[in-house]
């Protein structure tokens, strides 16, 4: 996410990091590095004008010229006006009706049905019922059926009369005990008479609790124009963005609060339904300068484990009893979480660090190719057994002897933790 920005920032705070004066020159001149920054990012060029005199302001009443450590007090400085600008608090989102009903707006193409069914499974207490709202595109209910089974929750197909076929779900909701609904309404390739009019029909009569504008994070400026015109025509709530795990600039993310004013509620940060986040403006400000995202890694580790299976886990490390099956239980554990170098990006200083995720991919295969025997007692594999594990998991048997020695290092340690001896470390 931002990863084009987030380099670019990080590369000049390592300059300004190693600068132990600054001058007014060098300080007009690292402004105007983060404003092409900004605008090469795509911001809107207003955000950017504000956001670059608003730094400049706060760094000349803190006098950086002569601050010990400038460096330090400018990414500070960039950081709160970040926090600013991408709206300063999280905006708290709470289902109070019941049944409730969210209806999702935007240009075709922009996400809304996947975000339809991330919804749903965030939400998956209430029942929720994803309802077609879209009878020119077969696809379009096609396709959210299809995002319904997935979320594993109920589905409403369309008929020819939209309005009709919303007031017709609020009444199967009713009657099924669905306590949230969730409008899959139509799109355009570009805003017309017609599509507003459709939408204004269901804000109408439907009378949707919460309207949420759908964006296409790597549209850049358009995204802004987007929230502009509905925001002009419709009552939106506030804005989710999606396909923010692409080649997304980050622009629009940080362009749509301070020109149209509306919140951003959510995020989506890759192709699987778990793939969605609260927008928290302190977070993302804190991802985009690469100073990582404790508080997001936290809460993705509590959601992907059990707190019991991890201290009996721990217990086995410590006595030096843990196995290979052990082992696959976190690959697998890590791999719920969702990528492994979108998790090593939110670890603070560890944005730039290049995952092999394909390595964590081949030592899973090399464990599965082994019978459970093997696994819980790895001193057995002999020569033979090498062979037809390497065989059975496309790798080499080079490849499962490296696997088995650092487990017998880890396992090693552990041993000489239990047993309260200092495990000697070799410099090389």
């Amino acid at each position: 996410m931002f990863d084009i920005l987030t380099q670019k920032l990080a590369e000049l705070q390592r300059k300004l990091l190693g600068r132990g004066k600054l001058t007014p020159a060098e300080i007009t001149r690292t402004m105007g590095e983060i404003r092409t920054i900004l605008l090469e990012a795509d911001v809107n060029y207003r955000v950017v004008g504000q956001f670059v005199r608003n730094v400049e302001a706060r760094l000349k009443n803190q006098d950086i010229a002569s601050s010990i450590k400038p460096g330090e007090l400018i990414t500070y400085t960039v950081y709160e006006e970040l926090v600013k600008i991408l709206g300063g608090t999280t905006p708290k989102f709470e289902l109070k009706k019941t049944p409730a009903i969210i209806s999702l707006v935007g240009l075709q193409g922009t996400g809304k049905t996947t975000i339809a069914g991330k919804l749903a499974l965030r939400y998956r207490k209430r029942r929720p019922l994803l309802v077609a709202c879209d009878p020119k595109r077969p696809a379009a209910t096609q396709q959210l059926q299809s995002v319904a089974g997935r979320a594993n929750c109920d589905f409403y197909p369309v008929a020819k009369d939209v309005l009709n076929s919303c007031l017709a779900a609020q009444n199967y909701a009713r009657e099924k005990g669905n306590q949230l609904l969730i409008l899959d309404t139509a799109g355009r390739l570009h805003i017309d008479d017609e599509l507003m009019q459709e939408l204004k029909l269901i804000e109408d009569k439907v009378k949707p609790d919460t309207t949420f504008l759908v964006l296409d994070g790597m549209v850049g400026q358009d995204a802004v124009n987007q929230a502009s015109e509905f925001n002009q025509r419709l009552t939106i709530t506030g804005c989710c963005f999606t396909k923010l795990d692409g080649d997304a600039r980050g622009g629009a993310v940080l362009s749509v609060r301070q020109v149209t004013g509306l919140p951003v509620y959510f995020i989506s940060t890759g192709e699987k339904l778990e793939d969605l986040e609260e927008f928290h403006p302190d977070r993302i400000a804190a991802r985009i300068l690469g100073m990582g995202d404790i508080k997001t890694l936290m809460e993705k580790v509590q959601g992907s484990t059990n707190v019991e299976d991890q201290r009996q886990l721990a217990e086995k490390f410590i006595k030096g009893k843990f196995d290979l099956e052990d082992f696959l239980n976190q690959i697998k554990t890590v791999k719920k979480m969702g990528s492994l170098s979108k998790l090593i990006a939110l670890v603070p200083g560890a944005a730039s660090v290049d995952v092999d995720e394909d390595e964590l991919v081949k030592i899973e295969a090399i464990i599965q190719s082994m019978t459970p025997e093997e696994r819980r007692n790895p001193d057995i594999i002999n020569g033979s057994r090498r062979r037809r594990i390497a065989d059975g998991s496309g790798t080499t048997v080079t490849d499962v002897n490296r696997l088995l020695k650092e487990f017998e290092q880890a396992r090693a340690l552990a041993r000489q933790f239990s047993s309260g001896k200092s495990p000697r470390f070799r410099i090389r």
